[in-house]
């Protein structure tokens, strides 16, 4: 009987889901989403939920597919073809706004051991600051719906294992594409070498670089335990994805429509988030099992790294704009106070 009454609610559901889509305005379109990443990270498994949500919402007139592995490109050249209007979505890494005129503060996000949590990330993003981000894209060709969890980043090598700040000198680390993070690791004395996502594998293997930096949840996916041997639990940075869609295509869309769109990014942000805090929490250990060495720094030598990257935080936030610096860093001081 409760099986039954189930399985008619479910039918109910999705009627009800397909009869509204029909008398709602809402037209037969395919959304084109390019990542970098593979399609069983929790960033492609949250666009996966993300289609599920537009195909309910919409009777199945919408159709959300998933470019994984950086088949449409990489973060940049995706962004370039969302303002061009001949790609619908992507999730670029937020350091690669920054290369946008008018976008720089951004760049504020990256700031080297800004934030102490995730919870405290969110309420950031989520709140005023974070809204006045969105707010600037429209006038460069994009429409965002918020912000995912890429998490703290975290460098790994073939060299050595770093257990005090100075054995970060001579490593050859693959970073970001983005001033702030080569500056970054300057300061600290490796070799910064800027490299799409794309060609980090193959360069750590053939050992053109010694490592690379990102969280672990993506160190996991990328499988690049197959060819790094050593993990430090730097925490260097936070980082987070902006889910944007092409305004050209955005403008083209009923309201019906964009209300959809919208709605469906809401939950799929919420899956993503939970979705890889639940993968980190088991990535590290899955990570050693397949013979990684994982070092933690002591409260010393994280405070070696805070003040060797002082100099990095004192001239972006110049750069990005004080103003809105000192904007953010209000803000965070109020979550970390407990205000509302």
């Amino acid at each position: 009987m409760v099986l039954g009454r189930l399985v008619a609610s479910s039918l109910l559901a999705g009627l009800f889901a397909i009869s509204t889509a029909h008398a709602a305005d809402i037209r037969d379109r395919t959304i084109k989403v390019g990542i970098g990443l593979s399609a069983d990270h929790p960033q492609g498994q949250a666009v996966a939920r993300f289609a599920e949500i537009v195909s309910q919402k919409s009777g199945g007139k919408i159709k959300v597919r998933l470019f994984a592995g950086g088949a449409l490109g990489n973060d940049v050249t995706m962004i370039s073809a969302l303002q061009g209007g001949t790609q619908e979505m992507t999730i670029p890494d937020t350091s690669t706004l920054v290369g946008i005129s008018g976008l720089k503060d951004f760049g504020l996000i990256n700031l080297p051991f800004l934030f102490q949590n995730g919870q405290e990330a969110d309420a950031l993003l989520d709140g005023p600051f974070g809204q006045k981000l969105m707010a600037k894209l429209p006038e460069k060709g994009l429409i965002g719906f918020g912000f995912w969890e890429n998490g703290f980043r975290q460098v790994t090598n073939s060299r050595r294992p770093i257990t005090k700040a100075e054995d970060f000198a001579g490593l050859k680390l693959r970073v970001i594409q983005n001033p702030l993070f080569i500056d970054t690791f300057r300061e600290l004395g490796a070799n910064a070498v800027p490299m799409p996502f794309t060609e980090v594998y193959t360069a750590l293997e053939t050992k053109t670089i010694d490592g690379q930096e990102n969280p672990l949840a993506t160190i996991l996916a990328s499988k690049f335990y197959e060819v790094q041997k050593h993990t430090v639990m730097s925490n260097h940075i936070y980082s987070v994805w902006a889910f944007l869609m092409s305004k050209r295509f955005w403008d083209k869309l009923t309201p019906d429509e964009q209300a959809l769109i919208t709605d469906a990014a809401n939950e799929a942000k919420d899956f993503e988030r939970k979705t890889i805090r639940d993968f980190e929490k088991t990535a590290l250990e899955e990570l050693k099992a397949k013979g990684m060495e994982v070092t933690t720094l002591s409260d010393d030598e994280m405070a070696k790294l805070r003040e060797k990257t002082k100099a990095v935080r004192d001239k972006f936030t110049e750069e990005f704009g004080k103003d809105s610096a000192t904007e953010m860093m209000s803000e965070i001081e109020r979550v970390r106070s407990g205000k509302k």
